[in-house]
């Protein structure tokens, strides 16, 4: 489906850059655009992106904060742990962060 879209708005920009109809072609082009990004349903699916944008924005930096804790108490329990398990608690919590991040973009 994005692929679609996307090759929608790629041959609608093309046409407007490239079109030699001129200023008047370009204005009914930009007039119907417009129609249609006021339209209710376009407006209510970018309603939608905005919303997951900021719920992941902030779920983002509380899956790193997360984790840089763990690897913080990971290394300051080094004394009684040897590197390769300090590594694995990085690595660890790498992989927590990154599975937080696919849940929010799924």
């Amino acid at each position: 489906m994005r692929g679609k879209v996307g090759l929608v708005i790629g041959l609608g920009i093309g046409y407007v850059l490239g079109t030699r109809a001129g200023r008047e072609r370009y204005e009914q082009i930009k007039e119907q655009a417009q129609k249609v990004w006021n339209l209710d349903p376009v407006q209510n699916q970018v309603d939608k992106v905005k919303d997951f944008a900021k719920s992941s924005a902030m779920a983002l930096p509380n899956a790193l904060w997360d984790g840089a804790t763990k690897v913080v108490k990971a290394a300051t329990q080094a004394g009684r742990e040897s590197a390769p398990d300090v590594k694995k608690a990085a690595e660890k919590t790498a992989d927590e962060v990154a599975k937080a991040v696919d849940e929010k973009l799924s």
